[in-house]
């Protein structure tokens, strides 16, 4: 029999984001936090460049402000925004007490080292060499591991919320969620006074991605489906440069190199950036991006290059020790060679609506790091701003269930999964067959340069797809590949309708049919059509 839980906190999601809401809650509280593989597979451990907050005397939270309203074209909330670059410092101070080993100054020891990257008009990027992520995940998992009220579960599946509403009952709450045991197969109960999303974006739904192999909008698909509102989906990031390898599996090269002085090249060894952003290499990544796909398609070319070899060795060795093991790994040696890119999907800045308590429009349900909509991005992610969002959204909601946990009585009792009326799949051919329609032509028709033709043809096959996978999903048992695929199509199916309704270019969302900007800026918001408008 599938085993059934009860916790005062469930959180889905182990990166960044979900330790951050754990490790921040009372101790007295019951706590479980949920994990696709291992504990450590999020898309934290990948990230390379660092945090962005105001660390230095010559900065301001003024300044940090400003450079992240430009960078979102109109779109960010300034509330928000403000929220979160006020509580930067004490997030990255909170970090450093959880043990992040950040790299100090090489010449002043008692001051940590400093980058700059696209957007930002100061060195603000605290980083742990070029492994912030590494260093971040690790820390958070260890204190987690220590603490007595936390359970740290692995190799389980987000199948469903569970909300008031699919119990037959009133009100509009979420009391815990389904997930899939992936070691037995058998999909478990699990009940809570409050849920929290932490699954991380959704860029799997693209064929070249930087992200980990998780990445398929879980938590956006499930809280969609369970009635809250998204907004801003047609804003997926494609970071620029992307190691271009056979065998690389999409490992990103981080802006950081760009902040250090690389440059990006054409195959013949000429620069191009300046003819498209007088900031050159450090133009915001959306600009850069379509730079680079630009002359990819005016030279037929299916890579540019970037290149910091021009730098000393040893600054470049010492700076970007995992990027330069890497490289060497393939053959690339980065203090002589440039190094082979190509843009590639890496950041969701769209999500499920949340205020900035991490609240969601359903009762006891929050969402936090890149599966949330906070306003702070806007139509365009600025460099480093995400880590800094999962810290303080982290710590907001766990500050906000502090303050209610009194108040939040037991979940209700809910049954255990059916699975009478279902069987075992014979076709799962069929699922890898939709997995690998669905990227593909999301790559080509809802990628960097977007038409109106392109999306309605991406619509109509999304439409298809979400037919054949829902009677799949009806007669067939669930498993982790039928879930994401499942997840997959319906943050396709956001994306899409999100950008049809967005008839100008801003920031990520780049049309032929509408090249200029609207005098006026709006969210698009999308609601499902179980929504209810939540209580304060």
């Amino acid at each position: 029999m599938p085993q059934s839980y009860q916790y005062d906190v469930l959180i889905i999601g182990s990166g960044a984001a979900g330790l951050s809401v754990a490790l921040n809650l009372p101790e007295h509280l019951r706590v479980c936090v949920i994990s696709k593989a291992d504990i450590t597979s999020g898309a934290t451990l990948w990230a390379q460049g660092g945090i962005a907050a105001v660390l230095d005397d010559d900065d301001s939270t003024e300044a940090h402000i400003r450079d992240t309203l430009d960078a979102g074209a109109g779109l960010c909330h300034e509330d928000a925004v403000r929220f979160t670059v006020e509580n930067g410092r004490k997030s990255i101070n909170w970090l450093i007490e959880s043990g992040v080993d950040f790299t100090k100054d090489e010449h002043e020891k008692a001051r940590y080292h400093l980058t700059r990257e696209g957007g930002h008009s100061h060195r603000r990027i605290i980083h742990a060499a070029d492994a912030t992520g590494h260093a971040v995940s690790t820390s958070l998992t260890s204190q987690a591991a220590q603490k007595d009220n936390i359970d740290l579960l692995s190799n389980r599946v987000a199948v469903d919320l569970i909300t008031n509403s699919k119990l037959a009952l009133p009100g509009n709450r979420c009391v815990g969620a389904y997930i899939l045991n992936l070691e037995d197969n058998h999909v478990e109960l699990f009940r809570a006074r409050f849920t929290v999303i932490a699954t991380g974006g959704a860029s799997k739904a693209y064929r070249y991605t930087t992200n980990p192999d998780g990445a398929s909008g879980d938590g956006i698909a499930m809280a969609w489906r369970a009635g809250c509102r998204v907004a801003n989906m047609e804003f997926n990031q494609f970071h620029p440069t992307c190691l271009y390898h056979p065998h690389a599996k999409s490992f990103l090269i981080t802006e950081a190199v760009r902040g250090e002085g690389g440059l990006l090249k054409l195959p013949d060894g000429s620069r191009f950036m300046d003819r498209f952003d007088s900031r050159g290499e450090l133009a915001p990544r959306d600009i850069v991006a379509r730079a680079i796909d630009h002359e990819m398609k005016r030279l037929g070319a299916d890579h540019l290059y970037l290149d910091i070899s021009h730098k000393p060795a040893d600054f470049v060795r010492h700076h970007f020790p995992t990027i330069y093991e890497k490289c060497l790994a393939f053959g690339i040696d980065i203090t002589r060679d440039p190094i082979p890119v190509v843009p590639a999907a890496h950041y969701t800045c769209g999500g499920i609506m949340t205020d900035n308590r991490a609240r969601t429009d359903i009762n006891q349900l929050y969402a936090v790091g890149e599966a949330a909509f906070t306003g702070l991005h806007g139509a365009n992610r600025m460099a480093s701003n995400s880590l800094l969002e999962c810290l303080v959204y982290g710590r907001a909601a766990a500050a906000d269930i502090a303050r209610r946990e009194s108040d939040i009585l037991a979940p209700p009792s809910a049954p255990d999964w059916d699975e009478s009326k279902v069987r075992d799949s014979d076709e799962d051919v069929v699922i890898s067959h939709n997995w690998d329609e669905l990227r593909h032509f999301m790559w080509d028709y809802v990628g960097i340069v977007r038409t109106t033709k392109r999306l309605q043809r991406a619509k109509h096959r999304v439409d298809l797809l979400s037919r054949e996978i829902s009677e799949f999903y009806s007669n067939y048992r669930v498993s982790n590949d039928l879930l994401e695929l499942r997840n997959l199509v319906t943050v396709a199916d956001l994306i899409i309708c999100s950008a049809l309704q967005r008839r100008e270019s801003r920031g990520l969302h780049y049309t032929l049919d509408f090249p200029g900007v609207l005098h006026e800026t709006e969210d698009t918001v999308l609601y499902p059509v179980n929504y209810r408008t939540p209580s304060s």
